[in-house]
């Protein structure tokens, strides 16, 4: 696998395309810190990093829908791909959906969201958007 955040953004895809309520992909810092953020911004309900077989851990991250069975995300986009980076500046951080998503950047203060890294004065790199 040449894109591990690309993985992880279609596996939440497919699992909520199919209505699961939780999917299970292997874990990393960077998948870890994603979770992260989409707890805090509301789009999942919880996650839970376990140790599996051997060395390697696993990420369970439970989904989130609504009263009618429609969940609170409604796409997910990567942004910068490996082939080709896309950064941005204070200034240029793009804010998905009119404001209701969220972009996440990689910055040299960690992972944050696009509105915390503009609060923050830092760009980075924009590695994907939210609604």
């Amino acid at each position: 696998m040449t894109d591990p955040i690309a993985d992880f953004l279609t596996r939440i895809r497919n699992a909520i395309m199919v209505r699961h309520p939780s999917v299970t992909l292997p874990a990393s810092k960077i998948k870890i810190g994603l979770a992260q953020i989409l707890k805090e911004e509301g789009f999942i309900r919880d996650f839970e990093v376990s140790r599996s077989q051997g060395p390697k851990r696993g990420l369970r991250m439970h989904l989130r829908y609504n009263e009618r069975n429609v969940p609170t995300i409604t796409n997910l986009k990567r942004i910068s791909k490996p082939g080709l980076r896309i950064y941005a500046v204070r200034k240029e951080i793009p804010r998905p959906y009119g404001g209701l998503g969220i972009s996440i950047l990689s910055t040299s203060k960690g992972l944050m969201t696009g509105k915390q890294a503009w609060q923050e004065g830092v760009g980075g790199e924009v590695l994907c958007q939210v609604w």
